[in-house]
């Protein structure tokens, strides 16, 4: 749910495919069952292939997880290396999407989310990144869609959601210019000795004395 991953990709992916280093992750790779084979091919679409940002969480787990996979491969008198899937079996064969599908329902079920499937995970990955105000076109990148469009209408739920926030965004940066006018015309209206707009003297000033202000232009000879 970190990413929004397809079932397909996480069952293929194999551990050259992360570099936990720069905590990224390749789809390179995904595990499909059709008539009850399991065959690993290429990304179904150029989208598809992409390289993912792991989080700070995600990728210290995946570090003691990759740890503790090695240890297990070493009891059964197998040398790890690179081209392991990351979630197989004990034995290290790729885990049946049949399999993975039925065990996470039984998971849900007990967690009391009955009828949330395995492909949710990746809903609501893209629900929260959009509701969260991440750029939709970024959330599209890392779900591996066709385009933006796509993403959009398939998660329009959270749009209105975004129009809220961006309306809130927009009034959070006007405040200030509108309360800096506010005042600013606050000052001018209590400053009676200031020239007005058009350069002109207030001739309300009450330190003008009538005489003062009844005296004629000057005429020239």
């Amino acid at each position: 749910m970190a990413q929004g991953p397809r079932q397909a990709e996480l069952l293929g992916l194999r551990w050259r495919d992360l570099d936990l280093d720069l905590a990224t992750l390749s789809v390179s790779q995904v595990l499909y069952k059709r008539r009850g084979i399991c065959q690993f091919k290429e990304p179904k679409s150029e989208h598809s292939w992409r390289r993912l940002g792991l989080t700070p969480s995600l990728t210290l787990f995946l570090r003691q997880y990759k740890a503790k996979k090695e240890k297990e491969s070493l009891v059964l008198g197998k040398v790890p290396n690179e081209d392991d899937l990351v979630f197989s079996n004990a034995d290290g064969r790729a885990i049946d999407p049949g399999t993975l599908t039925h065990n996470f329902a039984k998971i849900a079920r007990r967690a009391g989310l009955a009828g949330t499937r395995f492909h949710d995970l990746r809903h609501t990955f893209a629900s929260l990144m959009l509701l969260a105000g991440i750029h939709p076109k970024v959330v599209s990148e890392a779900l591996g869609d066709s385009s933006v469009a796509f993403t959009l209408d398939t998660y329009s739920h959270a749009v209105p959601s975004l129009q809220e926030a961006a309306a809130k965004r927009l009034d959070e940066m006007l405040e200030p210019n509108l309360t800096q006018t506010r005042d600013v015309s606050k000052m001018l209206a209590n400053a009676p000795d200031l020239e007005t707009a058009s350069g002109q003297i207030r001739t309300d000033d009450r330190r003008f004395t009538n005489s003062e202000r009844d005296v004629p232009p000057c005429t020239t000879a």
